[in-house]
């Protein structure tokens, strides 16, 4: 089954609210058209509907009879997905529909990222709204804008719209657990100034290396898996290359997007022709000792170089040393876990991009810990390495973490909820990957009791970005089940 197919799976209203969304292009960055469909759909259910200044969408529903004088409950989701795609599909994000793929037990896209991050959560608001036939108390149901790059909905919420006490984030990726609690974070931009180098030796022939194949994925919440950076791949053999077969790099383009795990890099470099044989056999070297050093998390790491057209300049040698040099040094992965949640994160850095123009530099990292004295320690270990290779730091899109409540009714609430549907109880954790849910907070003046949850969505970041079927019926029925116990 393949594309409208996805219309057939159960729940049905919820289903058809996730297609709807597919169809609209919503890469960060570009919400018009998904939050003017947001504000249409609101206003056909004749319900009070409010964009902020932000661009993000609040849809009041009034309390259902005999609910009328219970807290009122804000639902949240954010609108905007992660364009991430294999280079052999032509797919373009700012207005290609998303065609979606029923695989068994999953939805996927076809080579693209799906957006069930956060498109099914929307889907689920959707479906409540809309159903007239529910038991609940009044409802917020505040839909973010551009949350996947800075947060900037949320941090630019106007907090005075939203009235009520207790907030249900839809935004966990995993069947059976409570996020009581997530990472804050903050992006590093680097950038490197010079003047290119035009004096290329005419000896010298140009080659294109090409790494491809990596699984990627979420840098929050998929950064202890030890998936392979591709940025750090790629330069452990320039370095290799640059101080021993006489190399010369002209461009880098390694990395797509902060906060995925960079899944390719691509060079262009120059070499003195003899040695072209040389550098064959060093790629391909390289490519057996990535896949051994990486042999059971990586699968498909595809390391090659062929033949280009000469560049019209290079990096000056001092500036390729240096960000060589800078790169090598600069920690990536897991920096430290949390004491009292073992095995869950507590800082980590993604060294996500790394790419030349004619006369810049340009390194992007992403620090997220849920202790903001490391994440000041991590941004400032970093900013010491670039600014010793003479590059200039700058800090930018910082956001709280979310502090876990030790004293959440809502979260009592849904244990004893769980427990008594599917007679287990639910897993209770703190995760690493930024939700908004610190900065709504920050931003609304009243305190709220929050918890999220959501169906399994494994991938997310990436074009293996798939969500399990029956966890999405799963989390809607827990979701109906909660708000009618909320009287």
């Amino acid at each position: 089954m393949a594309t409208a197919d996805i219309l057939g799976l159960d729940p049905k209203n919820v289903w058809k609210h996730f297609y709807s969304l597919t169809q609209i292009p919503r890469p960060t960055g570009q919400m018009k058209q998904v939050t003017q469909f947001i504000m249409d759909f609101g206003q056909s259910l004749k319900l009070e509907t409010i964009q902020d200044k932000a661009g993000n969408v609040v849809i009041k529903k009034p309390a259902t009879k005999g609910y009328e004088g219970a807290k009122t409950v804000i639902l949240q989701s954010h609108l905007d997905m992660v364009p991430q795609k294999n280079t052999d599909v032509n797919h373009d994000f700012t207005k290609d529909p998303i065609t979606t793929i029923v695989d068994g037990e999953w939805v996927r896209a076809h080579s693209t990222t799906l957006g069930a991050d956060n498109g099914i959560g929307c889907a689920m608001m959707m479906a409540v709204l809309e159903d007239a036939t529910l038991s609940h108390p009044a409802l917020e149901a505040l839909f973010t804008v551009d949350e996947e790059v800075g947060m900037d909905g949320a941090n630019d919420l106007e907090g005075h719209l939203l009235e009520g006490s207790m907030m249900l984030n839809l935004d966990t990726e995993e069947d059976g657990e409570l996020c009581i609690g997530c990472a804050g974070g903050r992006d590093v931009n680097v950038s490197f100034q010079f003047q290119p180098d035009k004096t290329i030796d005419p000896g010298d022939i140009a080659f294109k290396v090409s790494l491809r194949g990596l699984k990627g994925g979420h840098s929050g919440v998929q950064i202890h898996l030890g998936r392979a950076n591709a940025n750090k791949l790629m330069n452990r053999f320039l370095k290799d290359v640059v101080a021993n077969y006489e190399a010369r790099i002209a461009d880098i383009q390694g990395g797509s997007l902060r906060n995925a795990i960079p899944r390719e890099s691509f060079v262009v470099l120059t070499i003195p022709a003899q040695l072209s044989d040389d550098l064959i056999d060093l790629v391909s070297e390289y490519e057996a000792l990535f896949r051994e050093d990486f042999a059971g998390i990586e699968d498909a790491i595809s390391f090659k170089a062929e033949p280009t057209d000469m560049p019209a300049s290079l990096l000056p040698e001092e500036i390729q040393d240096d960000l060589i040099n800078a790169v090598e040094a600069c920690p990536n992965g897991v920096i430290s876990y949390l004491a009292d949640f073992p095995g869950v994160v507590e800082s980590s850095l993604n060294l996500a991009l790394v790419k030349t123009t004619e006369d810049q530099i340009e390194v992007k990292l992403l620090v997220r810990s849920s202790s903001e004295s490391r994440k000041d320690w991590v941004c400032s270990s970093v900013e010491s390495v670039f600014q010793l290779a003479g590059a200039k730091v700058e800090f930018d899109g910082d956001y709280p973490g979310w502090q876990p409540d030790a004293h959440s009714k809502l979260l009592s609430l849904m244990e004893r909820v769980y427990l008594e549907k599917y007679e287990q109880r639910p897993k209770v954790m703190v995760i690493h990957a930024g939700l908004e849910c610190g900065i709504i907070q920050s931003n609304v003046s009243h305190k709220l009791d929050i918890v999220s949850f959501g169906p399994t969505i494994t991938g997310a970041h990436s074009p293996d970005e798939a969500v399990k079927i029956d966890t999405v019926g799963k989390a809607y029925d827990y979701l109906l089940a909660i708000l009618e116990k909320l009287d």
